[in-house]
């Protein structure tokens, strides 16, 4: 394998950093986890760019500079227990796993969870797993938990993800308007759910989180 720990340093400094990241968990992960494994090989020559990647069919992962800005909002602590939704290929859950003393994945696709899983050991992560579930619906048997985050952009958020939240627990997501994206962190306390806004972001939206009548936010 190639040694690509440069082309990290110069993630972090050129984009991350220089975004006011400033969590020093969040930036050592970021230097030392190899994100090109957790792509595509046709697409590795991208791991470091400040660009979205297509990690499959219709999903991207997201430009490092707005994953490690949303991590950074998400506050994770090193007892917490986190729930990844729209895991994909398992960066964002290698990441976070750095932070958090356990991390749960849910996605979809089969495909896409048998290479996160294999990325993820291959990374050392032991304290995170990929489990297939519907990502409307969570992982409500492994939680609650402290944060829900999800990869990627909605325009609705299912009722299904505030209710897996410890009391205060947060949700950090990206909630997109048409062409304007908000990264949004809801918080619970105890029936009542507070938001702020972050920062704005236009990552690419999940496929079927377009949005629906019926829902709050």
């Amino acid at each position: 394998m190639l040694d690509l720990s440069r082309e990290r340093d110069a993630m972090v400094d050129s984009q991350v950093h220089t975004a006011d990241v400033t969590e020093r968990r969040l930036l050592r992960a970021m230097r030392t986890l190899p994100r090109e494994i957790f792509m595509p090989k046709s697409k590795r020559a991208l791991a470091y760019a400040d660009c979205e990647v297509e990690a499959a069919p219709g999903r991207w992962m997201m430009r490092p500079r707005e994953l490690g800005m949303l991590i950074q909002a998400a506050d994770i602590d090193e007892a917490d227990l986190v729930l990844n939704i729209a895991s994909g290929r398992g960066y964002a859950a290698a990441v976070i796993s750095r932070l958090a003393e356990t991390v749960v994945g849910v996605e979809s696709d089969e495909g896409l969870i048998e290479k996160a899983s294999a990325s993820l050991a291959a990374a050392g992560c032991d304290n995170a797993a990929v489990i297939k579930g519907n990502l409307r619906e969570g992982a409500p048997g492994q939680g609650p938990y402290d944060v829900v985050f999800v990869e990627g952009a909605v325009e609705e958020t299912p009722r299904a993800w505030f209710d897996q939240l410890k009391d205060g627990g947060r949700l950090a997501v990206v909630i997109r308007q048409g062409h304007i994206g908000k990264a949004t962190i809801f918080t619970r306390s105890g029936e009542t759910i507070g938001q702020r806004v972050a920062f704005d972001a236009t990552p690419r939206l999940i496929p079927g989180f377009k949005r629906e009548a019926g829902f709050v936010f």
